[in-house]
């Protein structure tokens, strides 16, 4: 199956406008504070919306109820003081890679992959462990911002509950899970995991821009 084409609007950034590629797209914003972009399915929409306010984008996600103004105000902001993870795939299994990033610079921390066959959910839960694990290295007190709830879910169960099945392909991916599960097992830590509110947000800044 062909992959499907997406279109990159660049709101704020070093040069504004539409881009046909992430690559194109994440050069106008990569260490440009506050930076605002999003990616459409066509190029109408995408012209649309550039031609439009970035907040009436920001956050929407298609077939999703919108927050109102009252829930977006209890929300609140995020905590800057933080580092998000998220990870991205190539298909359900497919070429899978995750990082994690300082929430308020965008400053890539750590970065995992590709690997040649993983998931998203996967790479959610290896993103978080890293997380983890890299916050309490540096003895830091900051909070860990994910968008995946069952990523979240399956690191406070100290295990990660994919029902992917291991074979020559993936078990170097497989042999970082079981590492990652044994780090949570001896482990005590103190760290916040918190969810990425995306529709008050937007796009976690971990966000690889593939959605």
């Amino acid at each position: 199956m062909a992959k499907k084409a997406k279109f990159y609007v660049v709101w704020k950034g070093k040069r504004p406008g539409i881009y046909e590629s992430w690559d194109d797209c994440k050069a106008q914003i990569e260490g440009f504070k506050g930076a605002q972009y999003k990616s459409f399915s066509t190029f109408a929409e995408a012209k649309k919306a550039f031609n439009g306010n970035y907040l009436e984008y920001k956050g929407k996600s298609k077939g999703k109820e919108e927050l109102s103004p009252e829930a977006l105000l209890k929300i609140g902001d995020p905590n800057y003081n933080s580092i998000a993870v998220d990870a991205a795939s190539s298909g359900n299994p497919g070429k899978m890679e995750y990082q994690g990033v300082d929430t308020k610079t965008k400053r890539v921390l750590f970065k995992q992959g590709p690997f040649p066959e993983g998931t998203n959910n996967i790479g959610e839960f290896l993103a978080l462990v890293h997380g983890l694990a890299f916050l309490k290295k540096q003895k830091s007190n900051r909070v860990l911002y994910s968008d995946s709830r069952i990523a979240i879910g399956w690191v406070r169960k100290g295990k990660c509950g994919t029902k992917l099945k291991k074979n020559s392909k993936n078990q170097a991916l497989f042999e970082l899970v079981a590492r990652a599960e044994d780090w949570l097992k001896k482990n005590r830590y103190t760290t916040p995991i918190v969810k990425w509110e995306t529709k008050a947000w937007g796009e976690i800044p971990a966000d690889f821009g593939r959605k």
